[in-house]
């Protein structure tokens, strides 16, 4: 234990070199494959708006800072995001930990589900919303969602580079659009804490549901 104290005192020191993508105190880079050190990272851009869209440049990421907002649903280090390698049916209001975790998810796992099944990549990304100040499932009690910091957005369907849709509620029990979809939800499992789908309940039948709760559920 003492061993490793030191390791992480002589990383956070600068006096250990590491590639950045095995040094933990390194700005998380999307373009870089996910490791055992991504969850961390992405762990540490809650408290950081700094290196968060520090992260948000590394990928590319089309967005415009929002101001922080209080209330019943405060934000905090939140984002627009326009675009993330795809297009989007809307922009959408994001915290920015969960705009980098799209663009990991976008860029390992969307895509590369896209690649193995269809021989081409997801051009745009229709959705939901992600912030809306409500309750669990619209609850008159309870807790609230994570959509009520914009910590979660809902994906209904994709779009491929030849024009087809595949929708979340009409692809997933269709043979090859299934079998994308799955792996398009195992991806998001690497990304995300909480990943809901269809398999889950009736709730979730069109959609997958992607957050950054403090929970991790892939179902």
């Amino acid at each position: 234990m003492a061993l490793l104290g030191l390791l992480g005192l002589a990383l956070w020191r600068g006096w250990l070199e590491l590639p950045p993508r095995w040094n933990p105190w390194a700005p998380l880079d999307i373009n870089a494959a996910p490791n055992l050190l991504t969850r961390f990272k992405l762990a540490r851009l809650a408290a950081s708006p700094e290196l968060c869209r520090q992260a948000l440049a590394s990928g590319g990421v089309v967005y415009s800072p929002q101001a922080d907002s209080n209330g019943r649903c405060p934000l905090h280090n939140v984002v627009r995001v326009q675009r993330a390698g795809v297009g989007f049916s809307s922009s959408f209001l994001a915290s920015c930990p969960l705009a980098v975790s799209f663009a990991l998810f976008e860029r390992h796992g969307l895509q590369t589900a896209a690649q193995a099944v269809f021989g081409q990549p997801v051009v745009s990304v229709e959705h939901l919303g992600s912030f809306a100040c409500r309750n669990v499932y619209h609850r008159q009690q309870g807790r609230l969602s994570q959509h009520a910091s914009a910590n979660a957005l809902d994906i209904s369907a994709v779009r491929l580079a030849d024009g087809r849709r595949i929708s979340v509620e009409q692809g997933w029990n269709q043979g090859e659009q299934g079998r994308f979809l799955r792996l398009m939800q195992a991806g998001a499992c690497e990304a995300f804490n909480g990943v809901l789908g269809p398999d889950y309940n009736a709730a979730h039948r069109n959609h997958f549901h992607l957050d950054m709760g403090g929970w991790g559920l892939c179902r």
